[in-house]
């Protein structure tokens, strides 16, 4: 069995806002204790999309990568590296590319609907059409099988499920896989062995899904196997062949709840954004001048909190007692606009000062960032070689 381990990552398309943070970040950040943890920056799939100006790229890597650490990611914890340092990926991709159906890419929902969303750009590309493939073996690589996404991104690993399965029925019946897998449980010994057998055969003819779990765990703790040994024994418990790449499960984030600065959805596309690590003087600037109630022409005017951009701000940074204060002076016309914007101000920049702190020795030492960003592309590229040397083997590609 794999161990658990995260893979997730971001474009490096500018700057990140709060919208990031509330929305993937915070998430990292919990994540990073609880599992191990690889987040990837997308340097690749940024040329999806955007290969026609790729100066912002370069940068953009960096200040991600620091604005990653502000929010709370931690190299200590979780292995942070650049996608295309690491050949691998395209590597896998390209090997994933001979058996993946051409209609499973087309088919994938967000395909259309950013052809649609970005017509004024040619995306009749390979390299758009296959990114989801690209998706696919960034994950696979690392046998990432928890993948933190939002219920919009479920798709994508659900097409990484299936070419997983494809890969491991097309070229997991390695030869003499019966004959090897059932030398694999005499090395078990006699108890254990005849315990999975038992499991096994409860599991394949009766459906027991008890038995295939008690099976599995007593695979994971036997330690007289070797890793083809073992995965043979899982492939075999199951019916198929040798699991070579695993089947991946969404890790479902809830959707997030930072509104932009004129109420809709915060995005740089929108206009409507607070960065990261935005100049306080800015940030109090932009929501000082944050539409409101439309009904409030006058001081002395009452208004309805719901029909107001900042009220959706104080529902991420004011606490209840803020919040019923807000309700009662807007309503009575007992505060003004400027007043009830005030906690929020206050929040945004309570939330930032952590972070303007995190991030400070790495912009006095941009080195300091780049040695982490090499350790954590080796350590990624120690990860990918494990996989491929299985997957070359796999696919008769490892001879020499």
């Amino acid at each position: 069995m794999f161990p658990d381990r995260v893979l997730s990552g971001m474009r490096p398309t500018g700057k990140l806002h709060l919208g990031h943070y509330h929305g993937v970040l915070k998430n990292w950040v919990r994540l990073q204790s609880e599992h191990e943890c690889l987040f990837m920056v997308a340097d690749w799939h940024a040329l999806t999309t955007a290969y026609d100006d790729v100066s912002v790229i370069e940068k953009s890597v960096w200040d991600m990568v620091i604005d990653w650490i502000a929010a709370g990611v931690d190299p200590a914890q979780a292995t942070i590296f650049i996608q295309s340092r690491v050949p691998e990926h395209a590597e896998l991709h390209l090997l994933l590319s001979m058996v993946t159906p051409l209609s499973w890419l087309e088919r994938v929902p967000t395909y259309k609907d950013q052809i649609e969303k970005m017509s004024h750009k040619d995306l009749g590309t390979y390299g758009f059409l296959g990114y989801p493939l690209l998706q696919s073996a960034d994950i696979l690589l690392y046998r990432g099988n928890l993948v933190p996404v939002g219920e919009d991104q479920v798709p994508h690993v659900e097409i990484t499920r299936e070419i997983a399965r494809r890969f491991n029925h097309v070229f997991g019946k390695e030869v003499g896989f019966e004959e090897k897998a059932e030398a694999a449980i005499k090395k078990i010994g006699g108890k254990k062995g005849k315990l999975y057998e038992d499991l096994r055969t409860r599991y394949q003819r009766d459906g027991d899904v008890e038995a295939l779990e008690a099976a599995r765990a007593l695979l994971a703790e036997t330690q007289n196997l070797s890793h083809g040994d073992r995965e043979r024994l899982f492939g075999y418990l199951e019916g198929g062949g040798k699991m070579i790449l695993p089947e991946s499960q969404p890790l479902l984030t809830a959707a997030s709840r930072m509104p932009g600065l004129d109420g809709n959805k915060m995005s740089k596309s929108y206009g409507n954004t607070i960065s990261l690590r935005e100049d306080a003087d800015s940030v109090a600037k932009k929501i000082k001048q944050m539409p409101t109630d439309p009904a409030r022409v006058r001081r002395t005017d009452p208004g309805d909190p719901d029909k107001c951009p900042v009220w959706q701000l104080h529902q991420v940074y004011s606490d209840d007692a803020t919040k019923a204060w807000v309700v009662e002076g807007c309503k009575s016309a007992g505060i003004g606009c400027i007043q009830c914007k005030q906690p929020v101000i206050d929040g945004v920049l309570a939330e930032q000062a952590p972070m303007f702190e995190r991030a400070q020795p790495y912009l006095e030492d941009p080195t300091l960032v780049k040695k982490i960003v090499a350790d954590g592309c080796e350590r990624a590229r120690e990860l990918a070689r494990e996989t491929m040397r299985d997957v070359r083997e796999a696919m008769g590609l490892a001879y020499s």
